[in-house]
Parts: structure tokens; sequence; C-alpha cells
């Protein structure tokens, strides 16, 4: 008797292994299907508000408050004979070598927030603040260009 308790617990055992590695695969496939898109998660934390889920900003939540009205980020390529103005949207993005004479910006200068929020999250960590700016940047970049009219 003793034995037969012996084998049933060492199956039940192995039973349980096996249903957790199989658990284990079943939910690291689960997250594969979940992918992050990290560009829409970027406009969506960043550039949503003002110029909407959708980047043609008519249903932005802060578009009543803002004194110009914002752009249509749809439309960038189309506006620009077809070809979307990769280093304008992200000069515009970055917005620290804007030149003062041309007045206040409505857009909040994200370079600045970006390098910010990276002092923030390395705090004793070393860290290129530059690179952290370019990737959150490029992402937007990146993410702009994929949701143009076509």
């Amino acid at each position: 008797m003793r034995r037969l308790k012996g084998a049933m617990s060492s199956m039940t055992l192995r039973i349980f292994s096996l249903l957790a590695v199989l658990i284990a695969f079943g939910a690291a496939a689960w997250a594969q299907d979940k992918k992050v898109d990290l560009g829409e998660k970027e406009y969506r934390a960043n550039c949503a508000v003002c110029h909407a889920i959708d980047g043609k900003a008519l249903t932005a939540p802060y578009r009543e408050f803002l004194k110009i009205a914002p752009v249509d980020l749809t439309v960038l390529a189309k506006k620009n004979n077809g070809v979307f103005p990769i280093n304008r949207v992200y000069e515009v993005i970055d917005g620290r070598a804007a030149v003062q004479a041309h007045g206040p910006r409505e857009m909040p200068v994200w370079g600045t927030e970006y390098s910010v929020k990276a002092a923030e999250h390395y705090i004793d960590a070393p860290y290129d603040p530059e690179a952290y700016v370019r990737t959150r940047i490029l992402l937007l970049v990146d993410y702009l260009y994929r949701i143009q009219q076509k």
C-alpha cells in the first residue's frame, strides 16, 4: 500500500509539473500575441489629448482650450507632395532647436520633457539621455508615418 501511495504521489507530482510547463508555455504564447506598439503607446500618452486618438485633431479633448488648432497628423505626407517629412516632424516634436524669434510654441518641447523623464528613470544608473530622447521621438515619428492617409 505504501508503495502504491508513493507511486501515486510521484505520478501526481509529474502531472502537476507537466501542467505547470504547459501553462507557462501557453502564457508565453499569449504574451507574444499581445505585442505592444510602443509608438502608438507614446502617441496616446503624449499627443492624443491635443491631436485626438485618430490623429485628425477634430475630437481632441484639449482642442477647445488651445489658441491655435492642432493639425491633422494623418495628412502630413499628403500636404508634402506624398512624402512624409521625417526631419521636420522630428524637429517639431523635439522642439529644442526652435528659434525664439519665431514666437512661443503651443506644443510642449518634448525633447526637454523626455530628458527630464530620463533623468527621473535612471536616477543612479549611467545612461545616455540623448539616446533616450531620440528613441522616444523616433517611436512617435514612426507611428505618425504609419497613420498617414494613403
